[in-house]
């Protein structure tokens, strides 16, 4: 089978870098094309990343070659790849005007920015659980009138820990009315070199600017529907959220407590939620998407898992690892959740976005 020809933008950055890093041999696809800012331009990759590769041993010799273009220059990636995947860095409003730019010239944009995650017609993917949301593209290209070109955008890496469990209860019968969820979020997601270690070793920082706004709201997007080509949110359920920066390097972890919205005598009991839990399987496992997880969410019984340098890496960084389901005093019941956050929180998440545009026909003819 050909592989298809795929770009990356930012992709000297951590999560580029992580794009590039995942993409080496990949089955279905192949970096022919690499974009970063103005001062990486020209250079060789190896070269613009010298002394600050940070993903493993090497840099993937079938990229290390490839001159790094300028990725505010749309018109240097047509003709060298069929697709882009965005892990821009920079000013918000830039980076929203700037996937359209490449949508516009034909080139889709699998995006993990928050640019566009309010457009009513874009997607905020997560393949296991709105894979229906992209019936929204034919509606975004023609209101466009984009011709092969469209945007779809990754959640907040931080949503990663609850959806998946979420959505596996909603779908199981047992809709959340509301919820709290405490992150504690490794460093990893503030890039490189991300938080000064003064601030890290030691400490817990409370705060991370717009994360609690995107764990409480994302959500509703990804659990809405689509109408009228366009997305529209759900009601519920309704999300308080409290992120923090914890000193561990991959591996964000939350802790969730919900209350469902079921009368108290169809509330499902502990063995119950696990079950729909262990059970869970969606779309890219019956597919058997490259980068999908056999278990998209696994359950530990010990007492003190999940753990971030212990289960981080379950099922190659794209599970949801949950321990200590218990009840909950205050709402109906409460768990510890970990999820990858540059893997299923970042560029494998988007790889697999990217399988699931694949399969669905939307790169045919590119």
């Amino acid at each position: 089978m050909n592989k298809i020809a795929v770009g990356v933008l930012g992709a000297t950055g951590m999560v580029g870098q992580r794009y590039i890093a995942l993409l080496e041999n990949h089955p279905w696809f192949e970096v022919t094309y690499v974009a970063a800012s103005p001062r990486s331009a020209g250079k060789p990759y190896a070269d613009a990343v010298a002394n600050r590769w940070l993903i493993g041993e090497h840099i993937p010799r079938s990229v290390a070659p490839l001159i790094v273009h300028d990725a505010n220059d749309v018109a240097s990636a047509r003709g060298k790849c069929a697709f882009v995947f965005s892990a821009l860095e920079m000013d918000k409003d830039a980076i929203k005007q700037l996937v359209v730019l490449y949508a516009a010239s034909d080139i889709p944009v699998v995006s993990n920015a928050s640019a566009h995650r309010w457009t009513e017609d874009v997607p905020i993917l997560v393949p296991e659980i709105n894979f229906s949301h992209l019936d929204v593209i034919a509606a975004q290209k023609k209101s466009r009138g984009w011709n092969k070109g469209f945007i779809v955008v990754k959640p907040n890496c931080s949503l990663q820990t609850y959806m998946m469990p979420l959505h596996a209860l909603v779908q199981a019968g047992f809709p959340v009315k509301r919820m709290t969820v405490t992150t504690l979020q490794a460093t990893s997601g503030a890039g490189y070199p991300g938080v000064p270690s003064f601030d890290m070793i030691d400490n817990i920082v409370p705060f991370i600017s717009g994360e609690e706004e995107k764990t409480e709201k994302e959500c509703l997007k990804i659990l809405g529907h689509v109408a009228d080509g366009k997305i529209v949110n759900a009601p519920l359920p309704l999300v308080s959220a409290t992120c923090t920066r914890v000193p561990v390097v991959d591996g964000h972890t939350a802790c969730v407590s919900m209350e469902f919205d079921v009368p108290s005598d169809k509330k499902p009991s502990l063995a119950e939620i696990e079950r729909v839990w262990t059970s869970y399987s969606s779309v890219p496992q019956e597919r058997g998407l490259p980068s999908a997880p056999l278990h998209p969410i696994v359950v530990r019984s010990e007492e003190n898992r999940p753990q971030p340098r212990r289960d981080r890496e379950t099922e190659k960084g794209m599970a949801c690892v949950i321990g200590r389901l218990r009840e909950c005093s205050v709402f109906d019941v409460k768990f510890v959740a970990l999820s990858h956050n540059t893997k299923r929180g970042a560029a494998l998440g988007g790889i697999l976005n990217a399988e699931l545009l694949r399969v669905n026909g939307f790169f045919d003819g590119l």
